[in-house]
């Protein structure tokens, strides 16, 4: 994982949507914020793909690696799995949302996947350590999974060894995640998901996977369906450890016709072009922090060019629009705005990329607001917020309640206002690691609602 959720929300401030707010602004939050919010265990909703694509999509995720380069064997457990957690200690949040993800693993993956004590050996060790650590380690990486180490210091002492090395694998008997322990819940749940994934399974990060958290865009921050028949199938009894590329390939046809039957007959989604290193160097450049505005700005446009030139009308043409959109709207607000409505007209096409059309929908709604158009702010909000609650993300619910907030505010509502501010600040609780920060999102998205004298 190079990033994660906050990557993207540095990028996507909401303010970015209208003038500069008074520096000076504080909200005036309440002594005690409420108690935070969790999600509870929830399967996720069963993938609608063809298993042609997934067929095709599973052999990329598991036999190549993030730098292009093949592994010549599938690798996986081969026994019941443990999970032991160490480390740090985190969010009180931290075991909660480990015992859920093992519980989906177990009912929507079929895998053999249970704790171990914190002192007992385990297949798989999650370790939190302090993010500078982490960073000064591996310094584009919000968390990581390494095999064949047991603990930080023992990757530290073996970091360089060939045994380390993914390509390498036959069979997978003792790996290690590291996540920092300093960062909000909702950035260790994410990581939890995405690295105890590529634990058990999947080592790639495609940016043409509409419907997957391996996909460095971070749409999806919990494990998807799809992801889910992906990992059932690598720990379906038809594979094995040590298979070639070619023999697992003759093999998933059966199985998942077996595992996903509704995925038969049905029309293959098309062959996604090759994603261009020149596109993923414009897109991280676009939401890096080391750019100047400008630089950002620039690097989105050419995002945008290049997805236009590839002829994608796809998830990543999408996300060009999305960020060129979301980056030069305080300085064009008309062209924001016309590059932000295209990215939903391309995103909204297709039921995979429901949560990025509510990401879009969630801006649209600020900026409406912040036109005065209340009513029309709360409509985009509540039409987001079912997709918002599935996907499971807490940070995107906090911008939307507060958004609801503002809107019903502006009309009159209240009461309605009042409840939608308290759930709101409960998942900020969850998405942001301090109070203070909490602080600073709830002054720029309240400030929504002073621009204009106008309720609707």
């Amino acid at each position: 994982m190079t990033g994660g959720w906050k990557a993207l929300a540095a990028l996507l401030m909401l303010m970015a949507c209208a003038a500069p707010a008074p520096v000076a602004r504080v909200a005036q939050l309440p002594r005690g914020l409420p108690p935070v919010l969790l999600f509870g265990a929830a399967p996720a909703p069963v993938t609608r793909r063809d298993n042609v694509s997934i067929a095709r999509d599973f052999l990329r995720l598991v036999f190549q690696l993030e730098s292009g380069r093949r592994i010549d064997a599938l690798s996986r457990f081969e026994r019941p799995v443990t999970v032991r957690l160490a480390g740090r200690p985190g969010p009180a949040t931290v075991s909660h949302d480990l015992d859920i993800l093992l519980a989906r693993l177990r009912d929507e993956a079929g895998i053999d996947i249970s704790r171990a004590g914190a002192d007992r050996p385990a297949g798989i060790n999650v370790e939190l350590i302090d993010k500078r650590a982490l960073q000064q380690a591996v310094p584009k990486a919000a968390c990581f999974v390494v095999p064949n180490v047991a603990s930080w210091q023992e990757f530290r002492q073996r970091r360089n060894r060939p045994e380390l090395n993914w390509s390498a694998l036959r069979e997978r008997t003792v790996m290690s995640v590291f996540i920092p322990a300093d960062v909000s819940a909702q950035e260790i749940r994410d990581c939890l998901h995405e690295e105890i994934a590529q634990a058990l399974g999947p080592v790639n990060d495609i940016y043409d996977l509409p419907d997957s958290v391996f996909n460095d865009d971070n749409f999806h921050t919990v494990l998807t369906g799809f992801d889910m028949v992906i990992l059932r199938t690598i720990y379906d009894g038809g594979l094995q450890s040590g298979m070639t590329r070619e023999a697992v390939a003759a093999r998933l046809p059966a199985i998942l016709s077996r595992l996903n039957p509704a995925g038969e007959g049905r029309a293959p989604r098309p062959l996604p072009g090759l994603t261009p290193a020149a596109w993923v160097d414009a897109v991280e450049t676009a939401l890096g922090a080391s750019a100047r505005n400008q630089g950002r700005v620039g690097a989105a446009e050419r995002a945008v060019l290049i997805a236009r030139n590839e002829g994608w009308r796809d998830n990543r043409l999408g996300f060009s629009l999305y960020a060129y959109g979301r980056l030069v709207v305080p300085i064009d607000t008309r062209e924001g705005l016309r590059a932000l409505n295209e990215a939903k007209a391309v995103l909204s096409r297709r039921a995979e990329t429901a949560i990025h059309t509510a990401h879009v929908d969630v801006q649209l709604a600020a900026h409406a607001m912040a036109a005065g158009r209340a009513r029309r702010a709360l409509d985009l909000a509540d039409g987001a917020e079912s997709t918002v609650r599935v996907a499971q993300n807490a940070g995107l619910l906090f911008s939307l309640q507060m958004v609801r907030s503002v809107a019903l505010a502006s009309l009159g509502e209240t009461e309605a206002s009042e409840l939608a501010r308290r759930e709101a600040l409960g998942w900020a609780r969850y998405a942001y690691a301090e109070p203070s920060e909490i602080r600073v999102q709830v002054a720029e998205i309240e400030l929504l609602g002073h621009r204009t004298g106008e309720g609707g």
